[in-house]
């Protein structure tokens, strides 16, 4: 029989998944209580959008800015099914009894049903990802006018959730849930099963975004990244390639938002909109974009700091925050994820660079 020899990178990521799935199974719950357990699964959820993140723009190089568009279709249509679950079979959500008199939308009345909830939670961010990135990345637009175009939308995104207040709440969002899939929300164990959850959905995400790392395709994507024109010379579309990319982080975006809603147990405009972008993207260059576990770090050190700072400096932490970001940013390029190399190199691996000697025609 023939066996198969793993590289010892592929053994390492391996690893690093194994050790990390049991520090947040078996070592969390052990270590904090239930109010830290519950911030460290809101953090996860960042960190479910940062993989994706990674991929696209650690990998592909696009620097999307408006991953809260994604993160938000997720977590309104999670917010939708659990505010019609309480209100009961033929019960209208209580803020709409405030706002529009009683009297809900049709297109609320599908998210009764779990099963067309999760669909959409799986379906509609990656396919408004497909459309928006087939028109943009067709028409060859990327760099600085990408990113604009990316923070715009979610922007608007928050915009159109502000307006429309009979159907979403508009400024005040959507709270007050108190149950998940017939689950009590206020009941300890059931709090520690959607961590749980949320836990699960990370691991797989970083599976996910592994085996497209060690696949060709994952060698394609760094290559448009960095040689376009010849990529499109070997035959292959880069926008093709791209597509994927940002498809797959809109589709981890959404299903972070979708469990940022039971964890936190409220969803508004802020959540979603380009200031919000804008810190997990933060949180994936904090980390190191082009490493694996480097978004997963940085989203949860710039949780952990924001929480940290505001609560021992509540009217200064975004100072320190900021400072902590370019501070970092500055010494290390590379986000933490580079430290970690720095620490393992060597002399002996120091490179000497040699001058090209001239050879006579």
């Amino acid at each position: 029989m023939k066996t198969i020899k793993l590289a010892p990178a592929t053994w390492g990521t391996i690893g690093g998944i194994a050790l990390l799935a049991v520090l947040l199974f078996a070592v969390a719950p052990a270590a904090l209580d239930a109010f830290r357990l519950g911030q460290l699964a809101k953090y996860l959820c960042w960190a479910i959008a940062a993989v994706g993140i990674g991929l696209a723009w650690g990998r592909g190089g696009m620097l999307v800015l408006g991953q809260g568009l994604y993160f938000g279709l997720g977590a309104y249509a999670m917010a939708f099914h659990l505010k019609l679950e309480q209100a009961g079979p033929d019960g209208v959500p209580d803020f709409m009894k405030l706002y529009a008199g009683g009297v809900m939308p049709a297109w609320w009345e599908p998210f009764r049903s779990g099963a067309f909830t999760i669909a959409v939670i799986a379906i509609v961010p990656a396919l408004v990802a497909g459309i928006i990135g087939y028109a943009v990345l067709k028409r060859r637009v990327k760099g600085a006018y990408f990113a604009i175009l990316s923070q715009a939308l979610a922007a608007a995104f928050a915009i159109l959730l502000i307006g429309q207040i009979k159907s979403t709440g508009g400024s005040n969002g959507l709270n007050n849930f108190t149950t998940f899939f017939g689950y009590n929300l206020y009941l300890p164990e059931n709090k520690v099963m959607i961590y749980q959850i949320t836990a699960a959905v990370l691991i797989v995400a970083l599976v996910i975004v592994a085996v497209l790392y060690r696949s060709r395709y994952g060698e394609l994507l760094v290559a448009a990244r960095d040689a376009e024109e010849r990529v499109r010379f070997l035959g292959h579309d880069p926008a093709n390639i791209k597509l994927v990319a940002y498809v797959v982080a809109a589709f981890l975006a959404g299903l972070g938002g979708a469990m940022f809603v039971p964890v936190v147990g409220i969803i508004t405009p802020s959540n979603v909109d380009a200031l919000a972008s804008i810190a997990l993207l933060a949180g994936v260059a904090l980390g190191g974009r082009a490493a694996l576990f480097g978004p997963v770090v940085g989203a949860i050190a710039i949780g952990y700091a924001q929480s940290a700072l505001s609560e021992n400096f509540p009217g200064s932490w975004s100072y320190f925050q900021g400072a902590l970001f370019i501070i970092v940013i500055l010494l290390l390029p590379g986000g933490l994820a580079s430290l970690f190399a720095r620490m393992r190199r060597t002399p002996a691996h120091t490179q000497v660079q040699l001058k090209q000697e001239e050879v006579p025609a």
